[in-house]
């Protein structure tokens, strides 16, 4: 996961799980052999969810194309082993649930996806050292996760992941009741969205969840070597299309992404605060293209571009940040 803000058919679980029958969720749409395509949508404080700018935004993502979206409750805790994760206030249950209603008025459909916030680090930071601070940090985990797996189920979102990039927990024996815990609240199609396909081979509940996912951003190479961006995009997104067949799952690509600026594909990770760098949209444009070629020659079933804002004025060509909103990129969308 980059920074928040500047800085098919679903199947039946009642049979197998112990979702209330009274729980039901819409139906998971694709039309068979096409890519579902989408954006992680931020929310910026300029465009809160329920505002006129907010749902011009979805509109907008919705008419360039996009038929999903995925939307980020931030969870927070203040240094990677602080066991008092809170739900904080960066999208809280309110907004969360005006977000998903803007989203589906929109005709999309949408995926919540939590994400840890941890200042100047990454969730793939969060590890602890004594057992009593692990059940700490699950429990306040779990409540957190509850809350907005409630919020997902009651406005009508079609899945939900139970995690984002959390690669030192994800070998926990806690995962496998929360994910109990979630279906009981929530009855759409579930996920966990590993930090790349390396993660995603040491997971050890996929065949708890529905959908086997990931967030990649390897390393490109120069601006002008494809054959290097191919390469290692076909590493990451074979190793994802093995994994999912072996557990007879669909694969996602949670997120991908890469800024519009010079050189961005040394280090796709890199944000702007990191490097500053010269506008180009055109390499955000072609780098992005090749992802969902190569996504869709995996048969890779759902694709999420980092990022969109809520903010319809986010982006622009002379914005160098990840958003694709304004740019080249976004045309990619509709692109199946």
């Amino acid at each position: 996961m980059r920074g928040p803000f500047p800085v098919l058919t679903r199947r039946t679980l009642l049979a197998a799980t112990a979702v209330s029958p009274a729980l039901l969720s819409p139906p998971l749409l694709a039309r068979p052999g096409a890519m579902l395509t989408g954006a992680n949508l931020i929310e910026d404080p300029a465009a809160p969810f329920g505002s006129g700018k907010a749902r011009e935004s979805f509109r907008l993502l919705a008419e360039a194309g996009a038929n999903m979206v995925a939307l980020i409750p931030f969870f927070w805790q203040a240094h990677a082993a602080d066991p008092n994760l809170v739900r904080g206030s960066a999208l809280p249950r309110d907004r969360l649930r005006r977000g998903v209603r803007d989203a589906v008025d929109a005709g999309l459909q949408v995926l919540v996806k939590p994400h840890v916030w941890v200042p100047e680090r990454w969730a793939g930071s969060v590890v602890f050292t004594d057992e009593s601070a692990w059940r700490q940090w699950f429990a306040a985990y779990e409540a957190a996760l509850l809350e907005c797996a409630e919020t997902a189920q009651e406005t009508g979102a079609v899945a939900f992941s139970i995690g984002t990039e959390l690669e030192q927990t994800s070998a926990r024996p806690e995962w496998i009741p929360l994910i109990e815990k979630v279906r009981r609240v929530f009855a759409g199609q579930l996920t966990y969205v590993a930090h790349n396909a390396a993660e995603a081979e040491r997971v050890g509940f996929w065949d708890r969840l529905d959908i086997v996912s990931i967030s990649t951003y390897p390393p490109l190479g120069t601006a002008t070597d494809r054959h290097g961006w191919r390469a290692a995009m076909e590493r990451e997104l074979g190793a994802l299309r093995r994994l999912a067949d072996r557990h007879g799952k669909p694969a996602w690509l949670g997120e991908i992404g890469l800024r519009s600026a010079r050189g961005a594909t040394r280090k796709p990770w890199e944000s702007a605060e990191e490097r500053a760098a010269p506008a180009d949209p055109g390499l955000q444009r072609d780098v992005l293209q090749m992802w969902f070629d190569i996504a869709r020659a995996h048969a890779i079933e759902a694709a999420f571009v980092w990022r969109w804002l809520s903010d319809p004025a986010g982006g622009g060509i002379q914005d160098t940040d990840f958003t694709i909103q304004n740019k080249p990129a976004q045309d990619l969308l509709g692109t199946r």
